[in-house]
């Protein structure tokens, strides 16, 4: 393993450590590069790399990063992921080297309400400000809102636990956290736009603080997070209105030289948004003109209607929606495109009847 500046080490005692090495490898080899020998593995993942090693009785992990939040970040994929698959055992894990239990989070910022507007009926942008954003205009698009207890003034907010993930505060204290996307970033003025969805009812914590934010406001911020954009030269890209904001700042990263297909589901042409890009960009959007979210066939049946090129040009297919349409376009994807996995990235966004990242846990999502 290549020297970084950032490592620490645990050893967990394990009833059949070989087994889950092997359940953990197996895992991270979508997501990661993997080698194994029968008591060795390594992997690595955008933000860091580790290095399993197993015994009789247990497997120790070495893992590095490139910077606090990359070494953070790996310790926390371990930790949840040996709790995760050690079926009845809870085995201890505690991290000796960078990074100590208690401290803040590296991958947190306390932010601070600039000011909130809405630039559709349905969509509002808050622009939040905080200290030392450069860490959040790379390594990913997503991050964590992290909602107070309502009329609490100074909020207690996450710290690392002995096993690498966070320590949530409890009772009166807890937290409501939501994943969303950074629209804007601005790292010399230290502020980030947050595009919000704006749904009726009281069960939706972004929603209400979107409608609520005054300046001034505390919200705490986790990140960044996400899969990094395949690279082609023809992309296609479809989501609804949750992932417009991801799609929108996809876009103006693209350079000039290649080709863009979008397809977005939104409720109407009010929603629309006006989308720049140096791309050569193809943009269609599909209106459910006072349908429910979620409950059309729309975007996949938009994306199934697109023509993909077939001259050997280097194709990416990119999809964030609610979870219905996301299998129907993941099916499409794999099994009738027959794209390989480092070739596209479907997921859901949100599930109806669900909420947070309930929407994301449905084991039989593989």
């Amino acid at each position: 393993m290549q020297h970084s500046r950032l490592s620490a080490t645990t050893r967990v005692t394990l009833s059949q450590p070989h087994i889950l090495m092997g359940k953990l490898l197996d895992h991270f080899s979508e997501h990661a590069d993997i080698t194994m020998t029968e008591r060795r593995g390594e992997f690595a993942l955008p933000y860091g790399r580790a290095v399993v090693e197993a015994d009789d009785v247990s497997l120790t992990f070495h893992t590095e990063g490139d910077d606090d939040t990359g070494l953070a970040y790996m310790k926390y994929a371990v930790a949840e992921h040996v709790l995760e698959f050690a079926e009845g055992e809870t085995p201890r894990i505690v991290w000796s080297g960078d990074g100590a239990a208690g401290s803040p989070l590296p991958y947190f910022r306390e932010m601070r309400v600039v000011c909130a507007r809405n630039i559709t009926p349905h969509m509002r942008r808050v622009t939040l400000k905080g200290e030392n954003m450069e860490r959040f205009a790379h390594g990913g698009l997503h991050v964590r809102l992290l909602f107070p207890p309502k009329g609490v003034a100074a909020p207690q907010w996450p710290v690392t636990g002995e096993d690498g993930r966070p320590l949530w505060p409890e009772g009166e204290n807890k937290l409501v956290n939501r994943v969303y996307t950074i629209r804007n970033i601005d790292v010399e003025r230290g502020e980030v736009d947050i595009d919000i969805v704006i749904h009726e009812g009281d069960e939706t914590p972004g929603s209400s603080f979107a409608l609520k934010a005054g300046e001034g406001d505390l919200v705490g911020m986790t990140g960044p997070g996400g899969s990094a954009l395949g690279d082609a030269d023809w992309y296609l890209f479809a989501g609804d209105e949750t992932a417009l904001p991801a799609i929108g700042r996809i876009l103006e990263s693209l350079p000039a030289h290649v080709k863009a297909v979008v397809r977005i589901e939104v409720d109407s042409a009010a929603e629309e948004q006006d989308l720049r890009s140096d791309a050569d960009i193809d943009v269609v959007w599909l209106h459910r003109n006072g349908q429910e979210a979620g409950t059309t066939a729309l975007l996949a049946d938009a994306v199934r209607a697109v023509e993909f090129p077939d001259d050997g040009t280097r194709v990416y297919a990119w999809a964030g929606c609610e979870f219905a349409a996301f299998r129907a376009i993941r099916a499409y994807i794999r099994k009738e495109r027959k794209l390989d996995r480092q070739d596209h990235l479907v997921v859901a966004y949100w599930r109806r009847g669900l909420d947070g990242d309930n929407a994301r846990r449905d084991k039989d999502d593989n």
